[in-house]
């Protein structure tokens, strides 16, 4: 049973940094392409960021500069560094898996998602 479980979420304030883990178990990590995605009240789920299995990178543009994904494949896990947070941020952020070498931005092509940890910035 493929299992992703997001940690790392919380309330912070303007201008902080938190950092996401997501640990996958029931896969073979290193096989893996993972991306993060957020969804805020009232919106559509969007991409955060990914990586290939061979830890290739990719951002959105509101990530960029700011976001740091990143993952231990000895520890099946994925990060997402955030820094300069914003309220803008505030969102449930989710990781998934993709089957596969390459990343992608599109929701559609991950095969397991987690159920996500919510972050809030206050302003």
């Amino acid at each position: 049973q493929v299992q992703l479980v997001e940690s790392g979420g919380g309330l912070v304030q303007a201008g902080g940094s938190l950092r996401l883990s997501c640990v996958a178990s029931g896969v073979t990590f290193s096989n893996y392409g993972m991306g993060w995605f957020r969804q805020a009240p009232r919106k559509e789920r969007e991409f955060v960021a990914a990586t290939s299995r061979s830890g290739g990178t990719y951002y959105a543009d509101s990530a960029k500069g700011r976001f740091t994904i990143s993952r231990d494949n000895a520890k099946s896990t994925v990060y997402l560094q955030m820094n300069t947070l914003k309220p803008e941020d505030t969102a449930v952020y989710y990781c998934a898996a993709r089957r596969g070498p390459y990343y992608s931005s599109a929701s559609a092509a991950y095969n397991y998602w987690g159920q996500g940890t919510q972050v809030t910035v206050s302003s």
